[in-house]
């Protein structure tokens, strides 16, 4: 990356593909961080740089980088590719960290466990220029997306009319509005909405705070 692109990355601030950090905190929150950005479209973490924009360096680049490579591997399951770049601004050393969206979906915090268990996994994604929790719904269809698992033959049941109807007077429908329709589970609900989505027939969002709808696709 050019000077002039870094520049230019601080100057319009934190969004959903970059993130400011003054200096490595805790490997744990940081691999928090690379989760969400390798299970959503990827982005940059730059060290030595305030929320503010204020660029302050880091004192050690070289240890910087080090605290930043065993994040990635140790604490992040699967292990995260991560490209390092040190830069210097005004005088002061840059760490920049770029993570790639990732082919394995969903990467979780490193518990030890041979499988992924939707239950308890920590999952983050990221959403605008915050990095959050991913739900059930949205674990799941990382998980189908990254097996090639899109349905090519899905029946049509009165769940999923409830759904297309809904949509037909209405923009988004969430989760817990087909269980109040149908009369359902919030968890079967939960998973007719998944399956329309790994259909391709209907497409998942996140709002600021982390609550999800599904909308229809044109």
């Amino acid at each position: 990356m050019r000077r002039s692109e870094l520049k230019l990355i601080i100057e319009e601030g934190e969004n959903s593909q970059v993130e400011f950090k003054r200096k490595f905190s805790t490997h744990e929150k940081i691999a928090r961080e690379m989760i969400a950005f390798a299970n959503t479209k990827g982005g940059y973490m730059i060290f030595g740089v305030d929320d503010d924009k204020k660029i302050v360096g880091v004192d050690s680049e070289k240890s910087e980088a080090e605290l930043i490579k065993e994040a990635a591997r140790d604490f992040c399951e699967p292990p995260l590719d991560v490209n390092l770049e040190y830069i210097q601004l005004e005088d002061k050393e840059l760490v920049v960290a770029e993570i790639p969206e990732s082919n394995h979906k969903p990467h979780r915090l490193q518990d030890y466990l041979k499988e992924l268990d939707i239950n308890n996994a920590v999952v983050c994604i990221r959403v605008n220029d915050k990095s959050m929790l991913a739900s059930k719904e949205m674990i799941r269809i990382m998980r189908a997306q990254t097996n090639l698992r899109e349905l090519k033959k899905y029946s049509i049941g009165p769940n999923e009319r409830t759904v297309f109807n809904y949509l037909e007077k209405n923009e988004r429908i969430s989760v817990k509005d087909l269980a109040q329709l149908s009369n359902i589970s919030e968890r079967r609900a939960s998973r007719t909405l998944v399956k329309l989505v790994r259909a391709n027939l209907l497409a998942i969002h996140v709002k600021d705070n982390g609550e999800e709808y599904f909308t229809g696709i044109n």
